[in-house]
């Protein structure tokens, strides 16, 4: 476990800490089991009624569990805006360390990093996200808790280069072998030193369903869906999110 305290370390002082929000967005968990390799697919939509925008992101990707603690994840992903067609729009990396051994403490922590290259990177610039993981038990209530910062880097834009923080939170409750019902909240809050006012911060919060069918050998199909009902103006209304794996 040194090792893998190191590496985390060592990642956290490489990266400029780095949350853009997206309808696709999931809520990261610290859990990584090694040799386990999936098919992950990701679609979300929402719309902010006063502007009449509506924006739609879909994903898929492939992940893989390379070590006990370590859990690599490649992704596409397209995009499609209001009055516009789907068309290819980031690649994605995705690095999540597990750094305490499950359920040995009374909260199992780990770390997810991310790296975005957009379709229009000579322009946009590159997403860099860091971020801390918690996860934890009351009873047979299962809770997340997660500190996200994001950094966009070079590029040709004229928007300011700031360290924005968000957070995602999450409970879910077994009510059957194969289903549980939750909630889910996440939100953007600005600067990370320097918040927006609550009115302009992205806060979205509502109900969630997670479920996952064994299928044979150690092939199972998970998936968790939300809908997000907007707290502030700078909120969409409404936000439907899927995520779906194939684990094997």
């Amino acid at each position: 476990m040194n090792r893998t305290m190191r590496l985390a370390a060592a990642v956290v002082l490489a990266l400029p800490c780095a949350v853009l929000a997206g309808p696709s967005d999931y809520v990261y968990t610290p859990d990584v089991e090694q040799g386990e390799r999936e098919i992950d697919v990701k679609l979300g939509t929402w719309r902010f009624n006063d502007a009449g925008v509506r924006e739609s992101v879909g994903s898929v990707g492939f992940g893989y569990g390379a070590t006990s603690w370590w859990f690599t994840e490649a992704y596409l992903k397209v995009k499609k805006e209001s009055g516009g067609r789907a068309r290819y729009d980031a690649f994605e990396w995705e690095n999540k360390f597990q750094l305490t051994e499950p359920n040995r403490y009374a909260v199992d922590l780990g770390l997810i990093t991310e790296i975005e290259i957009p379709r229009e990177r000579r322009e946009e610039g590159y997403e860099i996200k860091i971020g801390a993981l918690v996860q934890g038990d009351v009873g047979r209530l299962r809770w997340n808790a997660n500190l996200l910062f994001e950094r966009v880097l070079r590029g040709r834009s004229d928007t300011p280069r700031v360290t924005e923080i968000g957070y995602q939170l999450q409970a879910k409750y077994p009510v059957s072998p194969m289903v549980e019902v939750g909630v889910q909240a996440l939100g953007e809050m600005g600067k990370w030193d320097h918040w927006e006012p609550r009115e302009e911060q992205n806060h979205r919060l509502g109900p969630a369903i997670f479920g996952k069918v064994k299928l044979q050998g150690r092939e199972s199909i998970k998936y968790n869906a939300a809908w997000l009902i907007g707290a502030t103006r700078g909120s969409p209304d409404n936000t439907l999110r899927l995520q779906a794996e194939y684990e094997f």
